[in-house]
């Protein structure tokens, strides 16, 4: 990338080495490949769970029933195709980012907007903390003598993920591609081996049969099958919601990434489902159902332990989805005034920092508050981000009914379409998990909804207190009061001879103030002073508490009482090496920051630099 800058028709090389990186950030974002290896793991792995539990709802009705998980594989798909379609459309519309947020801000207005972001939100940390929780449980599964220690895994892996972010997305996307493409060669091979095979080559986990029918196959049994297996869906949106982390053109290698992640989740999800009817997969004690397909498809020798232990990674890896999505989401917020604005500061690689942290302790509280039990996150997964699903195709509904360009009616007609079905499977994941927690929602999401209005609100205030983007008044001018310029000076060196220096060159009357801390080493300052004599009065200030930052915060409040307009100048030694700073007293910003919050005076500082 560029290094060089041109100045009066010469290249210039850039000197500091933070410009020069700056200047290279495209080089810190994704690829097509790398988007599809960093943001598309949440979605991908939702494969080792979604099939399971679209059969774990049809087996009610009978061993027979599970031949159902094609047909309703072929509607989930059916969606896919439809959000796939929908999120390239998204991505082209709102190529900052933000996804259904974005849309529904357009769109649809405010309280949609919240709706969205809120709903976003608690699916990205949920997705972080399922992630690793059913990651570290199939570790154990595997490895018994790690039983009693799922907490810590899931913290240790919390952790990686955490540093890996924030040093860079791209980094992130490098460590990620192997395992991401492994798992995905690993899949088709399960898939297409086990279509190869007339009889399970092994079999493994205790057997439950029989199974008694509780329930008969019908439209009600279906749609809680279909609910269920929507969970395959989730992190079908992170793509639409992180398109400024790709390189340019950023627009174009999201769209390419999102169609590859359609095609690639649609293969394996019919895939396996069409191996589940083959081979009459039903539940069995102590292994998974994609652990059985693995199976009836390597045996049980080096593939099938292979295959397990790569799923369990990228179960772990898979919360890198939501380390992509929601720090860019938290920053449209921040720049919406929605949150606090460090949300919407990057750092040089670019990395969202404070966004990364947030998501990070986030996630982990919730870890430790459930003690990394998979089983009590699952009732609020998946809901969230059928929410937004929903609110992003309405929202384009509306973007293309205004628009009526080329096309128009068909646009609608497939968002309409898709929203019916994501409000459709929301609204029955929700009853159907209702009483296992998921009533949470009702209080989670509109407390976010309220600390968004909440903290726009007190922007909002901010800026009509600012008279923000406003013609101002003519400025006040008042050039009988004279400006108090006071230099606190704590000992007679160089620091204080450029302090006063500085002063000089500002107008108005100049003080020297000290506290009498040590009444001898005040004394001893008091003499030099007049021996310096520098035609500036030196003010002793009695210091009874031996309190530095009172005493001067009390003189200045006293100056600034009268109406006068008041200047603190605070010299600090800057040390060239970050190392030596914890050699030198940090008075000077603990000073200046009490001066800021307890007086009205302008505090300007100046930093002496040594080596």
């Amino acid at each position: 990338m560029v290094d060089m800058v041109e100045s009066r028709g010469k290249e210039v090389t850039v000197a500091d080495p933070r410009v020069r990186r700056m200047q290279r950030g495209d080089k810190y974002r994704l690829t097509a490949v790398g988007g599809l290896a960093a943001l598309s793991l949440d979605a991908l792995s939702s494969v080792a769970y979604g099939p399971e539990a679209i059969v774990l709802v049809l087996v009610v009705a009978g061993a027979g029933a599970v031949s159902w998980a094609l047909p309703v594989a072929g509607v989930i798909a059916l969606l896919l195709l439809v959000l796939v379609l929908s999120y390239r459309q998204v991505i082209a519309v709102h190529p900052d980012g933000g996804g259904s947020y974005a849309v529904a801000k357009r769109h649809l207005g405010r309280f949609p907007a919240l709706l969205a972001a809120a709903s976003l939100v608690v699916d990205y940390v949920l997705t972080v903390a399922v992630s690793l929780a059913a990651g570290a449980a199939s570790l154990v599964s595997a490895f018994p003598a790690l039983d009693g220690h799922l907490l810590t895994l899931t913290l240790i892996g919390l952790a990686l993920l955490t540093v890996l972010n924030l040093i860079g997305v791209a980094e992130s996307a490098k460590v990620l591609m192997a395992p991401a493409f492994l798992f995905i060669a690993l899949m088709v091979a399960v898939i297409v081996t086990g279509l190869l095979r007339s009889a399970p080559v092994a079999v493994v986990g205790t057997d439950r049969a029989p199974f008694p029918i509780l329930e008969a196959v019908g439209i009600l049994l279906l749609l809680k099958a279909f609910a269920a297996g929507c969970s395959a869906l989730t992190g079908v949106e992170a793509i639409a919601n992180a398109v400024p982390s790709f390189r340019s053109p950023a627009v174009r290698r999201a769209q390419h990434t999102e169609v590859a992640l359609g095609v690639l989740l649609g293969v394996l999800l019919l895939g396996l489902a069409w191996l589940i009817r083959r081979h009459e997969v039903v539940p069995r004690g102590g292994v998974t159902v994609l652990a059985q397909l693995a199976a009836a498809a390597f045996g049980t020798g080096w593939l099938y332990y292979l295959t397990n232990l790569v799923v369990t990674v990228v179960l772990v890896l898979a919360a890198n989805t939501s380390f992509g999505g929601l720090p860019v989401l938290l920053s449209l917020l921040a720049k919406d005034r929605r949150l606090p604005s460090l949300f919407a500061m990057r750092s040089e690689r670019p990395v969202y920092r404070y966004g990364v942290a947030a998501l990070a302790v986030t996630a982990g509280s919730i870890l430790v508050i459930v003690d990394a039990d998979t089983h009590r996150l699952l009732p609020l997964y998946a809901i969230g981000v059928f929410i937004g699903f929903t609110i992003s195709q309405t929202g384009l509904v509306r973007h293309w009914y205004r628009e009526r360009g080329r096309g128009w009616v068909t646009r609608s007609a497939l968002n309409g379409f898709g929203a019916t079905l994501t409000c459709v499977a929301g609204v029955v994941l929700l009853a159907e998990k209702f009483h296992e927690g998921a009533w949470l929602l009702l209080i989670i999401v509109p407390a976010l909804i309220m600390l968004f209005a909440r903290t726009e609100n007190y922007y909002r205030a901010v800026a009509r207190t600012l008279r923000l983007g406003s013609v101002p008044p003519p400025l006040r001018l008042t050039p009988d009061s004279d400006p108090l310029v006071l230099v606190p000076v704590v000992a007679m060196s160089e620091v204080t001879v450029r302090a006063l220096e500085t002063a000089l060159r500002m107008h108005g009357e100049i003080r020297a103030v000290a506290a009498e801390i040590e009444r001898s080493k005040t004394e001893h300052l008091s003499a030099l002073w007049q021996e310096w004599h520098p035609g500036i009065p030196l003010v002793v200030l009695p210091c009874p508490h031996r309190n530095l930052v009172a005493t001067l915060t009390a003189y200045v409040r006293k100056e600034t009482a009268t109406g006068r307009p008041v200047t603190v100048l605070l010299a600090q030694v800057e040390p060239t090496h970050w190392r030596h700073r914890v050699f030198h007293n940090p008075r000077g910003p603990v000073l200046a920051t009490a001066l800021r919050v307890r007086t009205d005076a302008v505090v300007a500082t100046m930093a002496i630099r040594v080596d």
